[in-house]
């Protein structure tokens, strides 16, 4: 489904990189260090990074470097390590520019049910990942898929982020990994969103990267197909949702476990 990438029932797939391109260096820096955990693991790879970050609770917030700047960037790195790579869009202008680009495009969670936005991303022929809004069923989410399906394109993937649990909460109803995968497309838990705190009283979200093993031992237990992990070198300086990221080097640790526990699931 994905360029460069097999899904092949082996292993689950890995979406991983930093919430949002912050530079060259630490682009490559993050995607080689990632790239050669994977190797090792025998993980599928897709590079994550946001060109552009257009959901931000304060006017002031950090969103990007520039758009083709960063898009070029995401480019780079994948003809340099040959892996895909992800980003997301914000409105359908946005679609056939960033599909120039990366070989997945993301559809935000508080935008899965804009049709005008997914029918521009369909029409790329591009891997369309749509991730679960945070006020939505697992069930709605048929609804998006066939939104992108209507349009001729089959490569369409779903991720659970979470659900609104109160103001300031999320929580991670994984009953909706089995059900998201009767739409017969491939199911990734967005572990390290959906440990997110937003709203907080600052203005800057919140999260709880201490449970980030156990979110992602739990998906993997349950069925999903990939998972989705924001990781920074150091996230106490990244420039959007350090709160809830991974610190890079705890990556490999983390990634082992699930593979044993893949192994395992698998045999049962």
């Amino acid at each position: 489904m994905i360029p460069k990438i097999k899904f092949q029932g082996e292993n689950f797939i890995l979406l991983a990189g930093p919430c949002v391109i912050e530079g060259r260096e630490m682009a490559f820096e993050i995607a080689e260090k990632i790239l050669n955990i994977t190797t090792k693991l025998h993980i599928p790879f897709v590079f994550k990074g946001s060109y552009r970050k257009a959901n931000r609770s304060r006017i002031d917030s950090f969103t990007g470097i520039g758009d083709e700047m960063a898009l070029q960037i995401l480019k780079d790195v994948s003809d340099k390590f040959q892996i895909p790579t992800v980003t997301d869009i914000h409105s359908a202008a946005e679609a056939a520019l960033a599909a120039q680009y990366v070989d997945v495009l993301q559809i935000p969670a508080f935008l899965c049910r804009q049709t005008d936005l997914l029918i521009a991303a369909a029409e790329t022929g591009k891997v369309i990942n749509i991730k679960k809004g945070q006020f939505l069923s697992a069930e709605a989410m048929q609804f998006a898929v066939n939104k992108v399906r209507d349009c001729g394109n089959e490569k369409v993937m779903l991720t659970e982020r979470g659900t609104t649990f109160g103001y300031q909460d999320l929580v991670v109803d994984y009953r909706g990994i089995p059900v998201m995968k009767q739409n017969n497309c491939p199911v990734i838990l967005d572990v390290t969103h959906s440990l997110q705190q937003p709203n907080q009283s600052s203005g800057v979200t919140g999260g709880r990267p201490e449970l980030i093993e156990t979110i992602a031992k739990a998906g993997i237990a349950v069925g999903a197909d990939g998972i989705f992990i924001e990781t920074h070198p150091n996230p106490a300086v990244a420039k959007s949702d350090g709160a809830n990221m991974l610190q890079l080097d705890r990556l490999e640790e983390l990634l082992t476990k699930l593979v044993l526990l893949k192994k395992t699931v698998d045999q049962l």
